[in-house]
């Protein structure tokens, strides 16, 4: 119990270390090699503003830009977090109990994987229109499915065939038929994989969403907030709402580490064993 307690203490310091390695790189690198790059006229705004900057414009931006802007992205977020889920593990349970259907599933789940989402997203903004004002964009939340659909596919399909054989001639021994299999233990072993694809996916939906900003049309939201910024060269705000992004989108993923870790203490024990 001490050892695991130290090593975890130890890896916490070692991210620390790191974080705080990667802000002074950062900040010596703006304040001397980018000092000048991209600059405006009267030198001022480089292209990488200096950790202070970007405070003191989070701090002027005021709580309620981030709110405005981020409420939006994140209900996109959700929304393609939830639907690129729920077809996956649908997907999932058809390879699963119809095998002739297996190959199509997987081929369906691999398109979305292959396809670039930069380059449907016009395609996709033109079925689906342009939201409403301070609607979500279609565009956005499509993306965003499209981006969680083919990593919680593999972590379902996965998960479910690796469950201990043994267990299923057990179930099969006493009369238990392929549902009885995959819904009284292999649902149960593919748990934490499915939740570890969940932590993978709620990044990436953050990152569908604020992609499919840029085409979908909308005018409230992270990525509007980005282009804008970076027309009138505001490039402390660019960085500040790329900051603010990345934080959202790590909040998402240690979430559904928690989460998981509450679900499935048993992938906590043997993790540790």
């Amino acid at each position: 119990m001490t050892s695991t307690v130290t090593k975890k203490a130890r890896g916490r310091l070692t991210s620390l270390a790191g974080i705080a390695a990667t802000i002074g790189v950062w900040w010596l690198l703006a304040a001397t090699v980018f000092a000048s790059v991209g600059a405006r006229p009267d030198g001022s705004g480089g292209a990488i503003p200096t950790p202070p900057a970007v405070i003191e414009q989070l701090i002027e931006d005021g709580l309620s830009f981030y709110v405005r802007n981020g409420s939006i992205t994140l209900l996109e977020a959700a929304l393609g977090f939830l639907w690129g889920n729920s077809i996956a593990l649908v997907l999932a349970a058809i390879a699963l109990t119809v095998p002739k259907l297996d190959s199509l599933a997987s081929q369906m789940a691999i398109i979305t994987y292959l396809i670039p989402i930069v380059a449907i997203g016009p395609i996709v903004r033109l079925i689906v229109g342009a939201p409403g004002p301070g609607e979500p964009a279609g565009a956005a939340v499509v993306l965003a499915a499209m981006s969680v659909l083919f990593t919680t596919y593999i972590g379902a399909v996965t998960g479910v065939k690796s469950t201990d054989k043994r267990i299923l001639d057990v179930v099969s021994a006493y009369g238990g038929n392929t549902l009885d299999r995959l819904f009284k233990v292999q649902l149960l072993s593919a748990l934490p994989s499915v939740f570890a694809a969940f932590k993978i996916a709620a990044p990436a939906a953050f990152l569908g969403a604020i992609l499919g900003e840029y085409v979908g049309g909308t005018d409230v939201g992270f990525g509007p907030a980005m282009v804008n910024a970076q027309q009138s060269l505001e490039v402390a705000r660019v960085w500040g709402v790329a900051l603010v992004s990345g934080l959202l989108a790590g909040t998402g993923y240690w979430i559904f580490g928690v989460i998981g870790r509450l679900l499935t203490p048993w992938a906590n024990d043997q993790a540790v064993k």
